[in-house]
């Protein structure tokens, strides 16, 4: 509830005359409260000592502190004036009586009649009835409450602002002494539920399935307060206006990238910009700070009292404003503490599990991923870029926690089950137990699957599926080898771009590729050219300001309208191909006019070769990615031109149902085993085979066995997935008999069903098809 009006309930005699000294606490209050810390007493002593001055100079007849505990019950720990018995006695459950309801909600109660309060509770053992003013105001630590303050006198009287304002600030610095360790015996009061951490179970949205175990790594940094006051009130707001200064620059640079520049998502930033003017965030700030609290703290005391309300806000709009203030808060503790708004991604620990709000796909590359166990991000979608290089790189990875970034704190351990969705925080001994053994029969099951990495991907019934690999690095290559992968299906060529500081000249990019074909041996490999853009962007090339940009200058729109670019990479391929054979295709072709002009510009580059006595690649194929719908009407033209097709499901399917992929509220809404979507891939298996034009896909369906499988029953016979995921599609496929398979789903292609996938489940669960254990149950 908000604090009423400060005053004199109605029939009451006026107050007694109280001296400003006595009702705010100067600053020397709040410095010896600091210092009570530092004295060589027991922290029982420290606290007591606490409440009586607190009591002084609040010119309170009590002072209390409540704490919580583990079970979600507040224990009396300290008094000035309540019965001394009472201490460590009276207890009070989270919601019962005055003090629980604070703790419940967060929010302060003021009362002159106390008894007579709805919520109150009475304890014989305080001999609190004689006292009918009560103030309370909750203890607050990262954004939970854990304990309580109050104060309380026999006059009826509601306490006035300035005493509210006062036990406010108090409690802020009470937090943080407490997380200190120095007003709380830890050793006999072990179970201190506000401030040993709690364990927590979380559910969460399934991305890249896998099992890990490790310790949280924030990919933005947390500020620690280790400095609560200050001697200068002017100079610490002259800190928070340099610091706010920083912030608006450092947002005005955000919202001037020219990926950010239009668009929903640029009216979504830049309300999130407003908010760094807001004048009551700024008003509360330097409030805080005026009553000798630094900088710091007194943003941190402001923060902490947005993630309460964080926690109790109902309407989805008022609750993701409030997000907002508490980002904006995380930024700003940063620029006073002159540090970088990210971690250093070298130096993370071993065994991180990285939280993060969002993550780029160029931010998750720079990670090492010898390090990298496991990924839980805020927002998140199974079709991301981020998803699509956290599955190559083999990291589980869910989305969709709400409030991650606040829950963990830095080294917490975390056990994260990414094939049923489920994040352990602070897990028991026994879940760590139970998951190690999960993460040993994993491995054991991959011994399994790596077994077959020479046997063929052969159909029960004699169909010979080829399967390859999804690459973008040379350390990408030897999954060749470990697997039995019979090629590469995609090698994303912008990757290798994204994680350079400068763009590469052709000599580096010719060096690179012959590395790659000297690596893959005799085995295919599918060149992609260039396709930046969306969100997909090089660090060190600004591209033009977009209202959509998935739907804008990305791929080969880049490539033809900036022919140098396209040209260079081209001639690099050719070059290291020199007296090899060479597949590439060309991205993101929405008409047979693109596909023709980027083949000219290819076939330039072959005769300039030639000309200069490089002998040009033994077998050069070109082909198409098929990702734009309007394509498929374009058949006819465009099969006669090209060498082979590729469907990048992600693109295509993204465009077919108009759902942006990078949106979390639309993870799930359509389904890739819909109907339309296998029926339109149906048709276009059989134009391409009427033609005799070889056809893969190498988008994220051919990584999931499922998925896999209906691609199968629909007739692609090629398919290129992520490196991790070749076992587990190998074993789908020796265990399948396609043709049957194709029987049952041909009739219900044509089903207005929003998906087939439990159909296709149960199929393969009664036809003995072997799938991970996250996707034998319908769900």
């Amino acid at each position: 509830m908000s604090p009423p009006v400060a005053g004199w309930a109605a029939g009451e005699g006026p107050p007694e005359p109280r001296r400003p000294s006595e009702v705010i606490p100067a600053r020397r209050l709040l410095r010896r409260l600091v210092a009570v810390v530092a004295e060589p007493t027991t922290p029982q002593q420290r606290l007591d000592k606490i409440v009586r001055m607190i009591a002084a100079d609040l010119v309170a007849e009590v002072c209390s502190v409540y704490v919580q505990r583990a079970g979600d019950f507040l224990e009396l720990f300290a008094t000035e004036g309540l019965a001394r018995e009472a201490v460590h006695r009276t207890r009070l459950r989270v919601g019962e009586g005055l003090v629980g309801t604070i703790a419940a909600t967060g929010d302060l109660i003021n009362t002159s009649d106390a008894q007579n309060h709805p919520n109150f509770a009475y304890r014989p053992e305080t001999r609190e009835e004689i006292y009918n003013s009560f103030l309370g105001v909750p203890i607050l630590r990262s954004g939970r409450v854990v304990g309580v303050l109050t104060i309380q006198n026999t006059a009826r009287r509601l306490y006035g602002e300035d005493e509210i304002d006062a036990m406010q600030i108090i409690a802020s610095v009470l937090a943080e002494m407490f997380a200190s360790g120095g007003l709380l015996d830890r050793e006999r009061y072990a179970d201190l539920g506000g401030f040993v951490p709690e364990r927590r179970r979380l559910e969460a949205l399934r991305l890249v399935e896998g099992v890990a175990i490790g310790r949280a790594w924030l990919h933005e940094p947390r500020i620690e307060i280790t400095r609560l006051l200050a001697d200068d009130p002017a100079a610490e707001r002259v800190r928070l206006e340099e610091a706010m200064v920083a912030l608006r620059s450092s947002l005005d640079r955000m919202l001037a990238r020219a990926d950010l520049a239009s668009g929903e998502h640029r009216e979504v930033l830049e309300a999130y910009r407003m908010f760094a003017d807001d004048t009551g965030w700024l008003r509360r700030i330097r409030e805080a700070i005026d009553t000798g609290l630094s900088a710091e703290a007194a943003v941190r005391r402001v923060q902490e009292q947005t993630r309460v309300r964080i926690g109790h806000a109902a309407d989805p709009v008022l609750k993701e404003r409030l997000l907002d203030l508490d980002d904006l808060a995380n930024r700003l503790l940063l620029h006073l503490a002159g540090r970088s708004t990210v971690h250093d991604p070298s130096s993370v620990p071993e065994d991180c599990i990285l939280i993060a709000r969002s993550l780029s796909a160029a931010e998750l590359i720079e990670y090492d991923r010898a390090k990298l166990k496991g990924i839980i991000l805020e927002e998140g979608s199974k079709t991301a870029h981020v998803t699509i290089v956290a599955r190559a790189l083999d990291v589980p990875l869910v989305g969709r926690v709400s409030g991650a970034m606040t829950l963990f704190e830095p080294g917490d351990p975390v056990a994260l089950d990414a094939e049923n969705g489920i994040v352990f925080l602070r897990p028991s001994e026994d879940v760590l137990q139970a998951f190690a053994r999960t993460v040993q029969a994993r491995n054991e099951r991959r011994r399994q699957l790596a077994a077959l990495k020479d046997a063929p991907a052969v159909t029960r019934d004699g169909v010979e599926i080829w399967v390859g690999i999804n690459a973008a690095f040379l350390a990408d290559l030897p999954a060749l080898d470990e697997t039995g992968a019979m090629g590469i299906g995609l090698f994303r060529t912008e990757l290798g771009f994204m994680t350079r500081p400068s763009w590469p000249t052709v000599e580096e990019q010719s060096a690179f590729y012959r590395r790659i074909l000297e690596l893959a041996g005799d085995r295919r490999v599918v060149f992609r050219t260039l396709d930046i853009g969306s969100d997909k962007h090089l660090p060190y090339w600004r591209a033009p300001a977009e209202d959509n940009p998935a739907l804008g200058w990305r791929a080969i729109r880049v490539g033809l309208d900036r022919p140098a670019l396209l040209r260079g990479q081209l001639r690099a391929l050719l070059t290291a191909a020199s007296g090899r054979s060479l597949a590439l295709m060309f991205p993101m072709v929405a008409e047979v006019a693109e596909f023709e002009a980027a083949r000219r510009l290819l076939e330039q580059e072959r005769d300039r070769l030639a000309a200069s006595g490089v002998a040009p690649p033994a077998r050069l194929e070109v082909g198409v990615m098929f990702e734009v719908p309007a394509l498929y009407w374009q058949l006819e033209a465009l099969l006669p031109k090209v060498d082979f097709v590729s469907i990048g499901s992600n693109d295509l399917l993204q465009f077919l149902f108009a759902c942006d992929r990078g949106n979390p509220a639309l993870a799930e809404r359509y389904d890739v085993l819909a109907p339309a979507a296998l029926a339109f891939l149906r048709d276009l298996v059989e134009r391409c085979r009427a033609r005799g034009v070889p056809l893969t896909l190498c988008g994220e369906m051919a990584s999931r066995p499922l998925e896999a499988m209906a691609l199968v029953g629909i007739g692609i016979r090629r398919l290129s997935l992520a490196p991790s995921e070749i076992g587990s599609v190998k074993a789908m496929i020796r265990s399948l008999e396609a043709s049957r398979l194709a029987d049952y789903l041909a009739p219900l292609l044509a089903l207005p069903d929003r998906s087939l996938r439990r159909r296709l489940a149960a199929w393969a669960l009664d036809h003995g098809v072997v799938l991970p254990p996250g996707q034998s149950i319908p769900t």
